[in-house]
């Protein structure tokens, strides 16, 4: 049996999981590569730090340049994460000759172009499976499976924890904040919440998805973005009358020959697929011209799901056979130019909830806004007593209309004095257009 040297850059919660991994699944991993893989090095900050895992003392290291030297390492795993070191690590050990595995989402959305382009003129093997959605395969899935087909929509839960805080809110009936909290106690969210909260993972993720199913160069910064954080126990109490359910959903489309790019909260029927995943479990799915719509789910996060995808990725190296030079086959995304929608011009039906003075005429005042921004209503609800202010909440859901008429109409109901406050906007998708 063969043996490959391999490295790790990071020894957190994904590195431990790709360690546990290569220990547990050695002979199946040996059988399906060809290969004995050896950990020759792990890169870490702190020697002394536990991990959680056991490793030889002896392969821990705190000097990059212990991984760079040697010749005898094919590959090296990137799980450390963040933009700096990591890139440039990683363009490195390109320029030492080694292939690359990294899971890391925030680099390849933002500074990808850099990586794959080191990698195409060194004729060395790029992979990053791991960077959306953990353990599953849907890179891949896109990349191999999919290439006969024209991809024209895609939506995702691709983030766990704000999938996981939602859940606890529609099942359970907690608010935002406590049902983030019980995340925070699950492991789910970080101290600091706000890169899963506000979006932008997803946002990340979507990035990368979308690059790959639609074969161009995707900015980050193009793909909108709305969080989690107005969403009330009230909106999923509404959510159920409309048999409806609320997801924060990644989503990308191809419409009169541009792309739409957004991530935000948005009502989806109780009946699709994606309404029925709960917890921190991910999916995504895939409408394509061919093979008509597919859907990907498991386990999005977490350190064993995530190690698979990392190990998966090593094993596909390792079947092209690390010891053959330019053996180059780096994800293109670079095959067609496409021109990327206004946020503005994406058309959706909506359900806004507002707080208003309980008195004759306000709706009347509220339809004439909307009838000037053409702005059609499907129905309108009112519910409990006024408050100690003589104020009760409303909630209107419209026909299908531009986000530019939605927002510019109520840019100026929310000047009305009758208007206390527009609580609340959420996009409805019920994959009919």
């Amino acid at each position: 049996m063969k043996k490959v040297r391999i490295a790790l850059l990071g020894l957190g919660n994904v590195g431990r999981g790709v360690c546990m991994i290569l220990n547990s699944n050695k002979e199946e991993i040996m059988k399906r590569s060809g290969y004995e893989v050896e950990i020759a090095k792990i890169l870490v900050r702190d020697k002394n730090k536990p991990r959680g895992v056991k490793v030889p003392d002896e392969i821990v290291t705190t000097n990059f340049n212990e991984i760079i030297e040697d010749d005898s390492i094919k590959i090296v795993i990137e799980v450390m994460g963040g933009i700096d070191p990591a890139r440039e690590y990683m363009l490195k050990c390109m320029d030492a000759g080694k292939h690359i595995v990294t899971a890391n989402k925030m680099l390849l959305a933002t500074d990808g172009d850099a990586l794959f382009e080191k990698a195409d003129s060194k004729g060395l093997m790029f992979k990053y499976e791991a960077s959306v959605a953990g353990g599953i395969p849907i890179i891949n899935g896109i990349d191999e499976s999919l290439t006969a087909n024209k991809i024209k929509e895609l939506y995702g839960i691709i983030n766990g924890t704000t999938n996981y805080i939602l859940t606890k809110m529609e099942s359970e009936g907690l608010g935002f904040d406590e049902a983030l909290k019980e995340a925070q106690d699950m492991g789910y969210a970080e101290a600091d919440p706000t890169s899963d909260i506000e979006g932008y993972d997803a946002q990340y993720k979507l990035a990368i998805l979308s690059s790959l199913a639609f074969g161009t160069k995707i900015v980050v910064d193009n793909v909108y973005r709305e969080g989690i954080t107005k969403i009330k126990p009230i909106d999923m109490e509404y959510a159920k009358e409309f048999k409806m359910v609320i997801k924060l959903l990644a989503i990308v489309k191809e419409k009169d020959d541009k792309l739409e790019l957004r991530v935000h909260p948005t009502m989806i029927p109780k009946k699709h697929p994606l309404a029925n995943v709960y917890d921190s479990f991910n999916a995504v799915f895939v409408k394509g011209n061919a093979v008509g719509d597919l859907m990907f789910y498991g386990r999005g996060a977490g350190d064993l799901p995530t190690g698979s995808a990392v190990v998966s990725d090593v094993i596909s190296i390792l079947r092209s056979n690390v010891d053959l030079e330019n053996c180059n086959p780096v994800v293109k995304n670079n095959l067609w130019d496409r021109k990327i929608g206004s946020i503005r011009d994406v058309e959706s039906k909506f359900y806004i909830r507002a707080t208003v003075l309980d008195e004759p005429g306000v709706l009347g005042e509220i339809t004439a806004i909307l009838g000037k921004h053409n702005v059609s209503l499907r129905s309108v609800i009112q519910k409990g007593e006024e408050n100690e202010k003589g104020q009760v909440t409303i909630v209107l859901v419209t026909h299908t209309v531009t986000q530019a008429q939605i927002f510019d109409a109520f840019h100026k109901i929310s000047e009305l004095k009758s208007v206390n406050n527009i609580d609340n906007i959420i996009r409805i998708e019920d994959f009919k257009n």
